[in-house]
């Protein structure tokens, strides 16, 4: 389904732009109405929203999704961040050019965890050899070193970042 096609389901529009008014109150009651039904990912227009629901949501980064996500285009998909690192993939390769994805938020966001996210979908659909797999290693193990700096206690996280992040891959 093209972007233009997505219509109101009953967990709300996966792409604010379709909403018949947009103002703060419709943006809201679009994405509280998704959050309930544990659809945390929504678009404006070629732009991903993600609502931290605070919880694990069953199934939301497994295999199946990431497969998912590999196999069908952005615009036949429900939004996911695993869709907005598929076509950053797509676009680095159709176009040879390298892609940025910019994850911005205030503490407890859900930064962190949208990073990890997009590095694991690289990491499963990239080519498998044995220099390739050490390169994903060495990708997914950097995280974890990054968070022991810098980090610190605030009210809504335990563990918050107390810098940006880069990464070239």
């Amino acid at each position: 389904m093209a972007d233009w096609q997505r219509q109101k389901s009953a967990h709300g529009v996966d792409d604010l732009v379709l909403l018949d008014t947009i103002n703060e109150r419709a943006i809201m009651e679009n994405l509280r109405g998704r959050l309930t039904k544990e659809q945390i990912y929504t678009y404006i227009g070629n732009v991903l929203i993600s609502v931290n629901p605070f919880t694990r949501i069953r199934d939301c980064y497994s295999d199946a999704k990431v497969k998912y996500y590999r196999d069908n285009a952005r615009t036949a998909s429900t939004p996911h961040v695993y869709a907005l690192a598929a076509n950053a993939v797509s676009n680095m390769i159709s176009e040879e050019e390298p892609q940025c994805v910019i994850i911005s938020g205030e503490s407890g966001a859900g930064k962190t965890e949208a990073s990890k996210q997009i590095m694991q979908y690289i990491a499963q659909v990239s080519p498998k050899s044995e220099s390739m797999d050490r390169v994903k290693q060495v990708m997914m193990d950097s995280n974890p070193v990054l968070e022991a700096f810098g980090n610190a206690k605030t009210v809504r996280n335990d563990n918050s970042s107390r810098f940006g992040k880069f990464m070239e891959i």
